[in-house]
């Protein structure tokens, strides 16, 4: 997630930080599967120990390790990135909050939560196609969390507020565990290729071509 070096620019403070905050939304994706497909025991104790269990993979790494990631990344002075990693961990902060109260057996106000995802579809179709000038994988990557969003949209209005296990909620679990592999991937590109000196795990180059700036 690293906007690409200038001859001018300063030396980065940390190293790169995006494997950290991926690999952190990783196990938070892992942590969400058995609940996104309704893989859920039939004993109510069973569910809230479940959804507690989930909650704090979530909090810890979802929202720690990739608000760790944001703040690094800002440091180095990647905007793009750090926007990106710094705003996704309050949300699995809230994914935190959502499991906790499901464990008590308790819910949330699904109009507030229809309003926030509505606005989180718009910034990440925007950042989707930023994105889209440094590589494909991260492109691609931004595509699958604009089609959970469309999936959690389109769920409230088909199927508001019962917690089934629709067609909706299997694009989600897929599009979870596309989400989980996706972010494994560009980690492992970006630690192991360097340290091999070769492309173990290939990358790819952009999906756009930046306009060159003006001559002067």
């Amino acid at each position: 997630m690293s906007a690409p070096a200038t001859a001018n620019a300063p030396a980065p403070m940390f190293g790169e930080p995006t494997p950290l905050g991926l690999l952190g939304l990783s196990i938070g994706c892992a942590a969400l599967v058995p609940i996104a497909f309704g893989w859920l025991p039939s004993d109510p104790v069973k569910i809230g120990t479940m959804m507690k269990t989930a909650s704090w993979f979530c909090l810890l790494f979802g929202a720690g390790c990739q608000f760790i990631a944001g703040m690094m990344s800002l440091a180095n002075k990647n905007t793009l990135g750090g926007t990106l990693l710094t705003t996704f961990s309050f949300n699995w902060v809230f994914n935190w909050y959502v499991l906790d109260e499901a464990s008590h057996g308790r819910g949330v106000d699904s109009s507030v939560v229809l309003s926030v995802d509505l606005t989180f579809l718009l910034i990440f179709i925007v950042l989707t196609y930023a994105f889209g000038f440094f590589s494909k994988l991260l492109f691609f990557f931004l595509v699958d969390i604009d089609v959970l969003y469309l999936a959690r949209i389109g769920r409230h209005f088909t199927d508001p507020g019962t917690g089934g296990f629709g067609a909706l909620s299997m694009v989600i679990g897929v599009a979870t565990i596309v989400l989980m592999l996706l972010a494994l991937y560009i980690s492992f590109a970006l630690l192991v290729n360097p340290a091999a000196g070769r492309a173990v795990f290939p990358a790819s180059g952009p999906m756009f071509k930046a306009t060159p700036p003006p001559a002067v």
